[in-house]
């Protein structure tokens, strides 16, 4: 069974030029499939690639990153077949609530010199 790398992209790229750079390396349009968003033109886009090992997940994570992926995901035992978007968002969706964010910079303060009776103006 392959394994599947997907990835989101910005809604500035153009799902064309990944096609393209992807079966130039050798994919063929049977080992990807790209997600479009058929309401809104400039909505971000998804594309999942089936690759066998890590050379193959190595080159389309290549191309991703040629065609400004925001961000991949890597899904193992998972065939081109289980590949649709309603399962892809469900685990990509599960990944990201099971992320630990940053969070921002928190700064205590704290009284260095406790109570005392002087007022100080």
């Amino acid at each position: 069974m392959s394994n599947i790398l997907a990835g989101l992209f910005e809604h500035h790229s153009d799902y064309k030029k990944l096609e393209s750079d992807l079966e130039n390396s050798g994919i063929s349009s049977s080992d990807y499939i790209v997600y479009l968003n058929s309401e809104a033109s400039n909505a971000q886009y998804l594309a999942s690639v089936a690759v066998k090992d890590s050379g193959q997940a190595e080159s389309a994570r290549n191309i991703f990153t040629q065609n400004a992926v925001i961000k991949t995901y890597f899904f193992e035992n998972m065939s081109i077949d289980q590949a649709n978007y309603d399962t892809i968002k469900k685990y990509i969706d599960a990944r990201n609530r099971a992320e630990i964010h940053n969070s921002p910079d928190i700064k205590i303060k704290t009284s260095s010199d406790g109570m005392n009776s002087e007022v100080k103006f």
